[in-house]
């Protein structure tokens, strides 16, 4: 339409040009005159179509103008918590946006004056600026001043590479057009005062501020506001840490400016530009990590959700499940159990997680002591022996399969394939219900019980519940000894907290590009992996072992826990998996070199009650739902049981006169108290130990045994005693139990 509109206007001007200069004899296509205005038309109209068509190639290699409203560099990559605070940046990143009300109005000013003078009057190119530049830049003989406006110069920074060519630069120039009908004045330069390199690592003002001279935006002298403003043009050439004489002439020609300008007035022109520089260098805010654990495990899982290209393309937030109040929370526990306990009982590591077994939301992550010093994450990356908190499988499969918490196995001395089970403590309690076998955390029950179930339905039960982890049939396995991560351990105990409902645990929920679109989303969807009635008595069932039994240590108060403690061998792992309707944490306390340590998984159940009673602050109490009937029970899988080529059960009065070996958590002035402590009986109870038995070869599934003076048979460690007798160091401790 514009282009016909103009051949119109052509076509009338050559009419009144033809109109003058023709003569009666002469036809008008015949003058001179004629031929000059439709050749100056063409010209002028061929120029136009072609400076349409010339923009148009451009626009097409141009963001749109909904793009033009972005805020943060292609090359970013940022990490946050569930309010929205930065955990970790990559790449060019601005770890502190300011809004443009929180940047002082000198600072403003001095960027304006130093980069751009007539910013509140072009319209994204300024002729005259980049005239007066030019004619600088001769005079001086070298390059002083720029004619790129602020608005090119955020064109750039946001959309353009760096490369000095023809078509960069004209791209930059139409950008800068399109911005300045897209956005404000007050928008565009408050994106550029927070996403400016200004050199050493700081991206914007607010991280400038702080790397050079340690403070806030607000907190800048005049003579601090013009050297940051006078990084701008080039970084290295003006660093204050690099060259500072340079910095200090830089920063002068900045004030020199604002004096022009009328920003500042000659004195403050003069005792600013007398000042040292007086740095006080820090390193970039985007180079600190908060919960460095919980981000790498985020880095890590990034690839399972988005495409390469997408990862290649940058400028992606990541939005987490994190939880700031509960991260502190759990970081504090395992540092004061570390500091604490693992002092005297020999352990230098831990880690804890906690889930919202509702969602699947990781909310708290402490994947070790120090991240610094070692990355390898304990939560996610390590591969442990469970000891018994695996018994909760066990018997969850057991109760899935028909069996009764009611139902009754004996606890006594028992070698099934030349494989023997021992208790904690070797010590033995007769007949016992599967409920009290749980609370006490007995292992030659937990044995017998996989035995009436089979291999195949514990197995599949733990695998449906959450455990990835590689899993064999060996008679061990009901005890723990076949490695998994804490991860998906506590993730898997959560499934009794939902009555019998899976959801995979994760720590994103949404992706975001850099144009503030979902480019991924949590869809996480939940899956019955068990009955509700098989899932509610577990609860009621590990209730128990809080209430009475190994878990002791951690109750919390007014609220019901259920949860389970376990210790492998030689106490190298020590574990407690619990859970609140609202929350389930796994802790676990250790040594990377797999040493044995001295404690019990009650330090493991301190940590995590330190931990809990700090997340549940101000959460409303939640009662888990009463115990299902148990009578008329039908059974939702089916058991297998195991056909052992031979089994020898010991009679418990067989071994009514051997006394228990000490163990790793009884030092001698304990025993010494409590053989002085215990009355003398004519008939001891029927609760005694295993007699000798001749050495023999150990099983690869078996346990190795504990070191002792005589020679023993294989023991599987992980249970204890109802009253486990602590160390004399452990009773000077309040609330310290022994290890189950």
């Amino acid at each position: 339409m514009k282009t016909r509109q103009f051949w119109n206007r052509i076509n009338s001007v050559s009419s009144g040009v033809t109109s003058i200069f023709s003569s009666r004899n002469r036809p008008f296509y015949r003058r001179i005159w004629f031929w000059a205005s439709l050749g100056i038309g063409s010209s002028i109209g061929g120029t136009i179509i072609g400076l349409h068509y010339f923009i148009g190639i451009i626009d097409q290699n141009l963001p749109d103008a909904s793009k033009l409203k972005v805020t943060s560099r292609a090359q970013t990559l940022t990490i946050k918590a569930i309010d929205g605070t930065i955990l970790q940046q990559q790449g060019e990143a601005t770890r502190e946006r300011l809004r443009l009300e929180e940047i002082p109005e000198q600072l403003q000013q001095a960027f304006i004056a130093s980069e751009d003078r007539r910013f509140e009057n072009h319209h994204g190119i300024d002729p005259q600026g980049i005239l007066r530049a030019a004619l600088k830049n001769v005079r001086s003989q070298t390059v002083v001043e720029g004619g790129s406006t602020i608005t090119q110069q955020l064109a750039r920074i946001l959309f353009l590479k760096q490369e000095q060519t023809i078509w960069r630069k004209l791209k930059e120039v139409r950008l800068a057009h399109k911005m300045e009908q897209e956005l404000s004045k007050n928008q565009i330069i408050e994106r550029y005062l927070n996403l400016v390199y200004l050199g050493s690592g700081a991206y914007g003002v607010a991280d400038a501020a702080w790397v050079y001279f340690s403070k806030s935006v607000d907190q800048l002298t005049l003579a601090e506001v013009a050297m940051i403003a006078g990084l701008a043009p080039a970084p290295s050439l003006y660093s204050p840490v690099q060259n500072p004489t340079a910095a200090i002439q830089r920063r002068n020609i900045v004030l020199q400016r604002m004096y022009e300008d009328e920003l500042i007035t000659a004195a403050q022109r003069q005792a600013s530009a007398q000042e040292s520089l007086n740095l006080n260098n820090n390193f970039p805010k985007r180079l600190q990590v908060q919960s460095p654990y919980f981000a790498s495990y985020v880095l890590q899982e990034l690839p399972k959700y988005v495409s390469p290209d997408v990862l290649k393309q940058g400028g992606l937030v990541v939005e987490t499940t994190l939880n700031p109040t509960w991260q502190q929370a759990g970081e504090a526990a395992i540092a004061k159990t570390l500091k604490n306990q693992g002092r005297w009982q020999n352990f230098t590591q831990g880690s804890l997680v906690a889930i919202d077994p509702r969602n699947g939301e990781i909310q708290a992550m402490v994947g070790g002591k120090d991240f610094d010093k070692n990355q390898f994450n304990r939560v996610t990356q390590a591969q442990r022996q469970p000891g018994s908190t695996f018994k909760g499988f066990v018997y969850a499969a057991a109760i899935a399969s028909g069996k009764s918490p009611n139902d009754s196995y004996l606890d006594a001395p028992v070698v099934i394939d030349d494989y023997e089970p021992q208790n904690f403590g070797r010590t033995f309690r007769g007949s016992m219900t599967i409920r009290d076998a749980l609370t006490r955390s007995t292992n030659v029950v937990a044995v017998k019980v996989l035995l009436d179930v089979g291999f195949e339905p514990i197995i599949n039960t733990a695998r449906n519940l959450g455990i990835q982890s590689d899993l064999q049939p060996t008679y061990s396995l009901a005890l723990g000894s076949h490695e998994v991560n804490l991860l998906e351990l506590t993730n898997a105990y959560g499934s009794f907290a939902t009555q019998g409902l899976y959801i995979e645990a994760h720590g994103i929920r949404r992706i975001l590009d850099r144009y503030g679109q979902v480019v991924w989303s949590n869809d996480f969807q939940h899956q019955r992996v068990l009955d509700p009635t098989s899932a509610g008595i577990m609860t009621w069932m590990l209730r128990h072992v809080v209430e009475a039994g190994t878990g002791s240590p951690a109750q919390l108060k007014n609220r019901p826990v259920a949860g389970k403690t376990g210790t492998s061998d030689e106490s190298r792992d020590l574990w407690f998996i619990g859970y609140i309707p609202q929350i389930v944490t796994g802790v676990w306390l250790g040594n990377d070199n797999n040493r044995p340590t001295s404690g019990g998984s009650g330090s493991a159940a301190i940590a995590w009650r330190e931990f809990m009673e700090k997340a549940v602050e101000g959460m409303p109490i939640e009662k888990f739902p009463e115990r299902p009937k148990l009578q008329g029970r039908v059974g939702s899988i089916e058991a297998q049981p195991i056909k052992p080529k031979s089994i020898q059960h010991r009679s418990l009065s067989a071994a009514t006169n051997q006394p228990s070996p000490p163990t790793a958590n009884v030092t001698r002035s304990s025993r010494r108290t409590r053989r002085r402590s215990q009355p003398q009986v004519a008939n001891p109870p029927a609760r005694v130990s295993s007699p000798p038995r001749q050495r023999r070869t150990v099983q690869p599934d078996a346990a190795l045994p504990a070191k002792t003076p005589r020679p023993s048979p294989p023991v599987s460690s992980g249970s204890s005693p109802s009253k486990p007798q602590p160390s004399w160091r452990e009773r000077l401790r309040p609330g310290s139990t022994a290890s189950d």
